[in-house]
Protein backbone atom coordinates (compact mmCIF):
# COMPACT_ATOMS: atom_id res chain seq x y z
CA UNK A 1 0.00 0.00 0.00
CA UNK A 2 1.28 3.54 -0.73
CA UNK A 3 2.81 5.82 2.17
CA UNK A 4 0.24 8.10 2.86
CA UNK A 5 1.76 11.58 4.87
CA UNK A 6 -0.91 13.07 6.72
CA UNK A 7 -0.97 16.66 6.88
CA UNK A 8 -2.63 19.43 9.16
CA UNK A 9 -4.01 21.23 5.91
CA UNK A 10 -5.52 17.81 4.94
CA UNK A 11 -9.46 17.84 4.29
CA UNK A 12 -11.98 15.42 5.73
CA UNK A 13 -15.34 14.60 5.96
CA UNK A 14 -17.62 12.23 8.08
CA UNK A 15 -20.48 10.30 7.02
CA UNK A 16 -22.58 8.29 9.71
CA UNK A 17 -23.41 5.10 8.28
CA UNK A 18 -25.39 4.28 11.50
CA UNK A 19 -26.84 5.09 14.48
CA UNK A 20 -24.92 5.58 18.09
CA UNK A 21 -27.59 4.86 20.77
CA UNK A 22 -25.78 5.90 24.44
CA UNK A 23 -25.84 2.23 25.15
CA UNK A 24 -22.78 2.16 22.58
CA UNK A 25 -21.57 4.96 23.94
CA UNK A 26 -21.29 3.06 26.55
CA UNK A 27 -19.88 0.23 25.24
CA UNK A 28 -16.93 1.97 23.64
CA UNK A 29 -15.86 3.32 26.99
CA UNK A 30 -16.37 -0.27 28.98
CA UNK A 31 -15.24 -2.81 25.95
CA UNK A 32 -13.45 -1.21 23.19
CA UNK A 33 -10.89 1.24 25.07
CA UNK A 34 -8.90 -1.39 27.08
CA UNK A 35 -8.31 -2.66 23.38
CA UNK A 36 -7.82 0.70 21.36
CA UNK A 37 -7.38 3.02 24.30
CA UNK A 38 -8.93 6.33 24.74
CA UNK A 39 -6.79 8.54 22.24
CA UNK A 40 -9.17 6.34 19.65
CA UNK A 41 -12.54 6.29 21.56
CA UNK A 42 -11.76 10.21 21.84
CA UNK A 43 -11.06 10.63 18.27
CA UNK A 44 -14.22 8.52 17.66
CA UNK A 45 -16.77 10.87 19.46
CA UNK A 46 -15.05 13.71 18.36
CA UNK A 47 -15.55 12.66 14.60
CA UNK A 48 -19.15 11.96 15.55
CA UNK A 49 -19.63 15.82 16.93
CA UNK A 50 -18.59 16.77 14.02
CA UNK A 51 -21.66 15.36 12.25
CA UNK A 52 -24.50 17.96 11.36
CA UNK A 53 -27.55 18.18 13.67
CA UNK A 54 -28.92 15.60 11.93
CA UNK A 55 -26.07 13.38 12.27
CA UNK A 56 -26.11 12.07 8.65
CA UNK A 57 -22.87 14.05 7.90
CA UNK A 58 -20.62 16.74 8.14
CA UNK A 59 -19.48 19.95 6.30
CA UNK A 60 -15.42 20.16 5.65
CA UNK A 61 -12.75 20.61 8.57
CA UNK A 62 -9.36 19.94 8.28
CA UNK A 63 -6.64 17.95 10.24
CA UNK A 64 -5.65 20.80 12.15
CA UNK A 65 -9.23 20.89 13.50
CA UNK A 66 -8.54 18.02 15.07
CA UNK A 67 -5.15 18.58 16.39
CA UNK A 68 -6.49 21.71 18.52
CA UNK A 69 -9.46 19.45 20.18
CA UNK A 70 -7.75 16.29 20.56
CA UNK A 71 -4.52 18.22 21.47
CA UNK A 72 -2.09 15.14 19.85
CA UNK A 73 0.01 14.97 17.15
CA UNK A 74 -1.08 13.86 13.32
CA UNK A 75 0.71 10.34 14.39
CA UNK A 76 -1.03 9.94 17.39
CA UNK A 77 -4.67 10.72 15.47
CA UNK A 78 -3.35 8.36 12.83
CA UNK A 79 -2.83 5.54 14.95
CA UNK A 80 -5.95 6.12 16.68
CA UNK A 81 -7.78 6.39 13.53
CA UNK A 82 -5.84 2.96 12.07
CA UNK A 83 -6.76 1.30 15.29
CA UNK A 84 -10.32 2.48 14.70
CA UNK A 85 -10.41 1.04 11.41
CA UNK A 86 -8.50 -2.38 13.08
CA UNK A 87 -11.88 -3.17 15.09
CA UNK A 88 -14.74 -2.17 12.88
CA UNK A 89 -15.60 1.16 14.01
CA UNK A 90 -14.46 3.39 11.05
CA UNK A 91 -13.65 3.12 7.54
CA UNK A 92 -11.37 5.11 5.63
CA UNK A 93 -11.08 6.26 2.24
CA UNK A 94 -8.27 9.01 0.47
CA UNK A 95 -8.03 11.13 -2.77
CA UNK A 96 -4.82 12.71 -3.47
CA UNK A 97 -4.96 16.52 -4.91
CA UNK A 98 -3.22 19.79 -4.50
CA UNK A 99 -5.47 19.50 -0.97
CA UNK A 100 -5.53 15.62 0.46
CA UNK A 101 -9.39 14.88 1.23
CA UNK A 102 -10.26 11.86 2.89
CA UNK A 103 -14.17 10.69 4.08
CA UNK A 104 -14.26 8.89 7.42
CA UNK A 105 -17.46 6.76 7.64
CA UNK A 106 -18.67 5.62 11.09
CA UNK A 107 -20.35 2.59 12.46
CA UNK A 108 -21.37 1.19 15.32
CA UNK A 109 -19.82 -0.69 17.94
CA UNK A 110 -21.15 -4.11 18.62
CA UNK A 111 -23.42 -4.55 21.21
CA UNK A 112 -22.16 -6.30 24.51
CA UNK A 113 -23.44 -9.80 23.60
CA UNK A 114 -21.92 -9.97 20.42
CA UNK A 115 -18.65 -8.49 21.51
CA UNK A 116 -18.66 -11.18 24.53
CA UNK A 117 -19.32 -13.81 21.64
CA UNK A 118 -16.69 -12.56 19.27
CA UNK A 119 -13.87 -15.08 19.32
CA UNK A 120 -11.11 -12.85 18.83
CA UNK A 121 -12.35 -9.21 20.70
CA UNK A 122 -13.52 -11.42 23.40
CA UNK A 123 -9.67 -12.72 23.79
CA UNK A 124 -8.09 -9.31 23.35
CA UNK A 125 -10.27 -8.10 25.87
CA UNK A 126 -9.67 -10.29 28.58
CA UNK A 127 -5.46 -10.42 27.98
CA UNK A 128 -5.72 -6.60 28.06
CA UNK A 129 -7.95 -6.06 31.66
CA UNK A 130 -6.99 -9.80 33.18
CA UNK A 131 -9.11 -12.46 34.63
CA UNK A 132 -11.07 -10.40 38.17
CA UNK A 133 -11.71 -6.88 35.63
CA UNK A 134 -13.05 -9.07 32.48
CA UNK A 135 -15.59 -11.04 34.83
CA UNK A 136 -16.49 -7.82 36.49
CA UNK A 137 -17.16 -6.86 33.33
CA UNK A 138 -19.42 -9.73 32.31
CA UNK A 139 -21.05 -9.05 35.31
CA UNK A 140 -21.74 -5.65 34.84
CA UNK A 141 -23.90 -6.63 31.29
CA UNK A 142 -25.62 -8.88 32.71
CA UNK A 143 -28.97 -9.51 31.39
CA UNK A 144 -31.86 -9.85 33.98
CA UNK A 145 -34.56 -12.82 33.44
CA UNK A 146 -38.03 -12.49 35.27
CA UNK A 147 -39.87 -15.81 35.72
CA UNK A 148 -42.70 -15.20 34.14
CA UNK A 149 -44.49 -18.53 34.00
CA UNK A 150 -47.59 -17.67 36.52
CA UNK A 151 -48.41 -14.71 34.16
CA UNK A 152 -50.37 -13.73 31.14
CA UNK A 153 -49.28 -11.99 27.96
CA UNK A 154 -51.95 -9.78 27.92
CA UNK A 155 -50.01 -7.45 24.98
CA UNK A 156 -52.04 -5.96 22.48
CA UNK A 157 -50.60 -6.15 18.83
CA UNK A 158 -50.63 -3.03 16.87
CA UNK A 159 -53.43 -3.80 14.46
CA UNK A 160 -55.80 -4.30 17.22
CA UNK A 161 -54.97 -0.62 18.71
CA UNK A 162 -53.81 1.53 15.53
CA UNK A 163 -55.60 1.38 11.99
CA UNK A 164 -54.14 0.62 9.13
CA UNK A 165 -53.44 3.71 6.74
CA UNK A 166 -51.64 4.25 3.43
CA UNK A 167 -48.07 5.23 3.88
CA UNK A 168 -45.01 5.82 1.51
CA UNK A 169 -42.55 4.00 2.19
CA UNK A 170 -39.55 5.78 3.84
CA UNK A 171 -35.34 4.29 4.12
CA UNK A 172 -34.38 5.20 6.99
CA UNK A 173 -30.70 4.62 8.33
CA UNK A 174 -29.98 1.23 10.20
CA UNK A 175 -27.58 1.05 12.71
CA UNK A 176 -24.47 -1.11 10.79
CA UNK A 177 -21.51 -3.00 12.29
CA UNK A 178 -18.12 -3.62 10.44
CA UNK A 179 -16.20 -7.26 10.43
CA UNK A 180 -12.83 -6.73 11.66
CA UNK A 181 -9.90 -5.79 9.84
CA UNK A 182 -7.54 -7.84 10.58
CA UNK A 183 -4.18 -6.82 9.17
CA UNK A 184 -2.36 -10.36 8.62
CA UNK A 185 1.58 -10.60 7.50
CA UNK A 186 0.52 -14.63 6.47
CA UNK A 187 2.10 -14.95 2.92
CA UNK A 188 -0.07 -17.43 1.19
CA UNK A 189 1.62 -17.33 -1.35
CA UNK A 190 4.66 -18.63 0.61
CA UNK A 191 2.37 -21.72 2.33
CA UNK A 192 1.40 -22.42 -0.87
CA UNK A 193 5.17 -22.35 -2.44
CA UNK A 194 6.16 -24.87 0.67
CA UNK A 195 4.13 -27.42 0.32
CA UNK A 196 4.33 -29.89 -2.85
CA UNK A 197 1.30 -29.47 -5.21
CA UNK A 198 0.88 -33.35 -4.65
CA UNK A 199 0.24 -33.03 -0.66
CA UNK A 200 -1.61 -29.87 -1.01
CA UNK A 201 -4.84 -29.73 -2.93
CA UNK A 202 -5.02 -26.09 -4.87
CA UNK A 203 -8.78 -25.99 -3.39
CA UNK A 204 -7.59 -26.08 -0.21
CA UNK A 205 -6.83 -22.16 0.28
CA UNK A 206 -10.09 -20.78 -0.08
CA UNK A 207 -11.76 -17.41 1.23
CA UNK A 208 -12.52 -19.32 4.29
CA UNK A 209 -9.77 -21.07 5.15
CA UNK A 210 -7.95 -17.50 4.66
CA UNK A 211 -10.12 -16.48 7.17
CA UNK A 212 -9.58 -19.12 9.66
CA UNK A 213 -5.54 -18.90 9.53
CA UNK A 214 -5.68 -15.17 9.91
CA UNK A 215 -7.85 -15.35 12.94
CA UNK A 216 -5.80 -18.58 14.14
CA UNK A 217 -2.26 -16.53 13.72
CA UNK A 218 -3.94 -13.37 15.82
CA UNK A 219 -5.44 -15.58 18.36
CA UNK A 220 -2.15 -17.92 19.08
CA UNK A 221 0.65 -15.68 17.86
CA UNK A 222 1.63 -17.49 14.69
CA UNK A 223 4.08 -16.58 11.57
CA UNK A 224 4.02 -17.84 8.39
CA UNK A 225 6.42 -20.62 8.92
CA UNK A 226 4.55 -22.25 11.90
CA UNK A 227 0.88 -22.17 9.58
CA UNK A 228 2.88 -23.99 7.31
CA UNK A 229 3.61 -26.34 9.72
CA UNK A 230 0.51 -26.73 11.53
CA UNK A 231 -1.09 -27.15 7.69
CA UNK A 232 1.04 -30.19 6.68
CA UNK A 233 -0.13 -31.84 10.12
CA UNK A 234 -3.67 -31.09 9.06
CA UNK A 235 -4.21 -32.26 5.50
CA UNK A 236 -6.59 -35.15 5.05
CA UNK A 237 -5.78 -38.13 2.25
CA UNK A 238 -7.25 -35.73 -0.04
CA UNK A 239 -4.94 -32.91 0.56
CA UNK A 240 -7.52 -30.86 2.20
CA UNK A 241 -6.77 -28.75 5.43
CA UNK A 242 -9.47 -30.17 8.49
CA UNK A 243 -10.50 -27.26 9.88
CA UNK A 244 -11.03 -28.47 13.00
CA UNK A 245 -7.76 -30.50 13.31
CA UNK A 246 -5.94 -27.28 12.58
CA UNK A 247 -7.50 -25.26 14.95
CA UNK A 248 -6.87 -27.93 17.27
CA UNK A 249 -2.81 -27.97 16.32
CA UNK A 250 -2.81 -24.35 16.58
CA UNK A 251 -4.10 -24.71 20.02
CA UNK A 252 -1.72 -27.71 21.36
CA UNK A 253 1.07 -25.55 19.66
CA UNK A 254 -0.29 -21.96 21.63
CA UNK A 255 -0.40 -24.23 24.90
CA UNK A 256 3.35 -25.92 24.66
CA UNK A 257 4.88 -22.69 23.71
CA UNK A 258 3.07 -20.21 26.54
CA UNK A 259 1.73 -22.97 29.07
CA UNK A 260 -1.22 -20.18 28.95
CA UNK A 261 -5.12 -21.78 29.28
CA UNK A 262 -7.53 -21.27 26.68
CA UNK A 263 -9.91 -18.11 27.66
CA UNK A 264 -12.81 -20.76 26.90
CA UNK A 265 -12.39 -22.31 30.40
CA UNK A 266 -13.04 -19.17 31.94
CA UNK A 267 -16.60 -18.18 30.60
CA UNK A 268 -20.01 -18.67 32.37
CA UNK A 269 -23.18 -19.43 30.80
CA UNK A 270 -24.84 -16.99 28.28
CA UNK A 271 -26.78 -15.15 29.87
CA UNK A 272 -29.97 -16.01 27.29
CA UNK A 273 -29.40 -19.35 28.06
CA UNK A 274 -29.63 -18.83 31.52
CA UNK A 275 -32.98 -19.54 33.49
CA UNK A 276 -34.88 -16.44 34.85
CA UNK A 277 -34.20 -14.91 38.31
CA UNK A 278 -36.75 -16.10 40.95
CA UNK A 279 -36.62 -19.81 40.91
CA UNK A 280 -35.36 -20.42 44.96
CA UNK A 281 -35.56 -24.19 44.93
CA UNK A 282 -32.75 -26.29 45.82
CA UNK A 283 -32.96 -27.03 42.57
CA UNK A 284 -32.73 -23.90 40.83
CA UNK A 285 -30.18 -22.86 43.58
CA UNK A 286 -27.61 -25.46 41.74
CA UNK A 287 -28.98 -24.78 38.79
CA UNK A 288 -27.66 -21.03 39.83
CA UNK A 289 -23.80 -22.40 40.52
CA UNK A 290 -23.86 -24.41 36.86
CA UNK A 291 -25.09 -21.13 35.55
CA UNK A 292 -22.91 -18.27 37.13
CA UNK A 293 -19.75 -20.40 37.48
CA UNK A 294 -16.85 -20.85 35.00
CA UNK A 295 -15.63 -24.73 33.99
CA UNK A 296 -12.16 -24.00 34.93
CA UNK A 297 -13.51 -22.40 38.85
CA UNK A 298 -16.37 -25.85 38.61
CA UNK A 299 -13.17 -28.22 38.25
CA UNK A 300 -11.08 -26.50 41.11
CA UNK A 301 -13.84 -26.35 43.26
CA UNK A 302 -13.83 -30.23 42.89
CA UNK A 303 -9.52 -30.20 43.42
CA UNK A 304 -10.91 -28.15 46.76
CA UNK A 305 -8.77 -24.88 45.86
CA UNK A 306 -5.93 -26.29 43.71
CA UNK A 307 -5.10 -25.94 40.03
CA UNK A 308 -6.55 -28.53 38.02
CA UNK A 309 -4.52 -30.57 35.92
CA UNK A 310 -3.17 -30.00 32.36
CA UNK A 311 -4.90 -33.39 31.14
CA UNK A 312 -8.33 -31.80 32.86
CA UNK A 313 -7.74 -28.70 31.59
CA UNK A 314 -7.41 -29.87 28.22
CA UNK A 315 -10.61 -32.27 28.41
CA UNK A 316 -12.68 -29.06 29.49
CA UNK A 317 -11.18 -27.36 26.36
CA UNK A 318 -12.54 -30.50 24.08
CA UNK A 319 -15.70 -30.53 25.75
CA UNK A 320 -16.12 -26.44 24.67
CA UNK A 321 -14.23 -25.96 21.45
CA UNK A 322 -14.53 -28.66 19.89
CA UNK A 323 -18.03 -30.23 20.87
CA UNK A 324 -19.14 -26.69 21.51
CA UNK A 325 -21.23 -27.37 24.52
CA UNK A 326 -22.03 -24.25 27.01
CA UNK A 327 -20.11 -23.59 30.23
CA UNK A 328 -23.44 -24.68 32.22
CA UNK A 329 -23.77 -28.08 30.46
CA UNK A 330 -19.74 -28.96 31.48
CA UNK A 331 -20.75 -28.23 34.80
CA UNK A 332 -23.72 -30.55 34.87
CA UNK A 333 -21.34 -32.87 33.36
CA UNK A 334 -18.17 -32.73 35.19
CA UNK A 335 -20.67 -32.88 38.68
CA UNK A 336 -22.29 -36.23 37.10
CA UNK A 337 -19.31 -37.60 35.99
CA UNK A 338 -17.05 -37.10 38.83
CA UNK A 339 -19.96 -38.56 41.02
CA UNK A 340 -21.10 -41.97 38.99
CA UNK A 341 -16.72 -42.74 38.72
CA UNK A 342 -15.45 -42.46 41.94
CA UNK A 343 -13.94 -38.82 41.57
CA UNK A 344 -12.51 -39.86 38.53
CA UNK A 345 -12.68 -37.86 34.96
CA UNK A 346 -12.61 -41.08 32.93
CA UNK A 347 -12.08 -39.39 29.38
CA UNK A 348 -13.78 -42.33 27.02
CA UNK A 349 -17.20 -41.49 29.19
CA UNK A 350 -17.08 -38.02 29.64
CA UNK A 351 -16.74 -37.86 25.75
CA UNK A 352 -18.99 -40.82 25.14
CA UNK A 353 -22.16 -38.64 27.60
CA UNK A 354 -20.85 -35.10 25.77
CA UNK A 355 -21.28 -36.76 22.24
CA UNK A 356 -25.08 -38.08 23.20
CA UNK A 357 -25.78 -34.91 24.77
CA UNK A 358 -24.39 -32.69 21.90
CA UNK A 359 -26.62 -34.90 19.41
CA UNK A 360 -29.54 -34.32 21.67
CA UNK A 361 -29.14 -30.68 21.28
CA UNK A 362 -28.64 -30.07 25.41
CA UNK A 363 -27.53 -26.10 25.34
CA UNK A 364 -28.88 -25.46 29.47
CA UNK A 365 -28.15 -26.57 32.87
CA UNK A 366 -31.22 -28.42 33.08
CA UNK A 367 -31.97 -29.73 29.90
CA UNK A 368 -28.35 -31.76 30.72
CA UNK A 369 -29.54 -32.23 34.01
CA UNK A 370 -33.25 -34.18 33.09
CA UNK A 371 -31.01 -35.77 30.26
CA UNK A 372 -29.03 -37.33 32.49
CA UNK A 373 -31.77 -38.29 34.82
CA UNK A 374 -33.93 -39.89 31.71
CA UNK A 375 -30.49 -41.51 31.01
CA UNK A 376 -30.17 -43.33 34.06
CA UNK A 377 -33.54 -44.01 35.00
CA UNK A 378 -33.78 -45.76 30.97
CA UNK A 379 -30.82 -47.70 32.21
CA UNK A 380 -31.62 -48.84 35.53
CA UNK A 381 -34.98 -50.36 34.44
CA UNK A 382 -33.29 -52.45 31.76
CA UNK A 383 -31.18 -54.58 33.92
CA UNK A 384 -31.61 -57.36 35.87
CA UNK A 385 -32.57 -57.06 39.34
CA UNK A 386 -29.20 -57.21 40.98
CA UNK A 387 -27.45 -54.83 38.96
CA UNK A 388 -30.50 -52.03 38.99
CA UNK A 389 -30.17 -52.39 42.80
CA UNK A 390 -26.69 -51.92 42.54
CA UNK A 391 -27.02 -48.93 40.76
CA UNK A 392 -29.36 -47.81 42.47
CA UNK A 393 -27.17 -47.43 45.35
CA UNK A 394 -24.73 -45.88 43.50
CA UNK A 395 -23.87 -42.43 44.29
CA UNK A 396 -25.08 -40.00 42.40
CA UNK A 397 -25.05 -36.02 42.19
CA UNK A 398 -27.67 -34.28 44.66
CA UNK A 399 -29.63 -32.79 41.96
CA UNK A 400 -29.76 -36.56 40.36
CA UNK A 401 -33.13 -38.45 40.70
CA UNK A 402 -33.99 -37.01 44.05
CA UNK A 403 -36.92 -34.91 44.80
CA UNK A 404 -34.55 -32.10 45.52
CA UNK A 405 -37.78 -29.62 45.46
CA UNK A 406 -38.82 -30.70 48.52
CA UNK A 407 -39.15 -28.48 51.66
CA UNK A 408 -36.80 -31.02 54.11
CA UNK A 409 -33.42 -32.67 53.02
CA UNK A 410 -31.15 -35.10 55.05
CA UNK A 411 -28.17 -33.83 56.77
CA UNK A 412 -26.12 -35.90 54.05
CA UNK A 413 -27.53 -33.21 50.89
CA UNK A 414 -27.68 -30.48 53.27
CA UNK A 415 -23.50 -30.77 53.32
CA UNK A 416 -23.90 -31.50 50.16
CA UNK A 417 -26.26 -28.68 48.73
CA UNK A 418 -23.91 -26.06 51.15
CA UNK A 419 -20.23 -27.73 49.45
CA UNK A 420 -21.84 -27.38 46.04
CA UNK A 421 -23.10 -23.63 46.48
CA UNK A 422 -19.60 -22.57 47.93
CA UNK A 423 -18.14 -22.02 44.18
Amino acid sequence: MKLITLLPADQYVVVNKTILTEIDKKNLIYLYEPIIGFGAVSLYLTLWSDLDRLEIMSKDFTHHHLMSILKCSLDTIKQSREALEAVGLMKTYYKEGDINSYVYELYSPLSASEFFNNPILNIVLYNNVGEEEYHSLKKMYRKVNIDLKDYQDITKPMNETFESTSMPVVEARSRETLPLNIESEIDFDFIISSIPKGILNEKAINKKMKELIINLAFIYDLDTLKIVELIRASLNEKGLIERDTLRKNARKYYQFKSGALPTLVYRTQPEYLKTPVGDTSKKGRIIGVFENTSPYDFLKSKYHGANPTSRDLKLLEMLMIDLELNPAVVNVLIDYVLKKNNNKLNVNYVETVAGQWKRAGVKTAREAMDLAEKEHKKMTKGTDKKSSKVMKEAPVPIWFDKQIEKSEISEEEAKELEELLKI
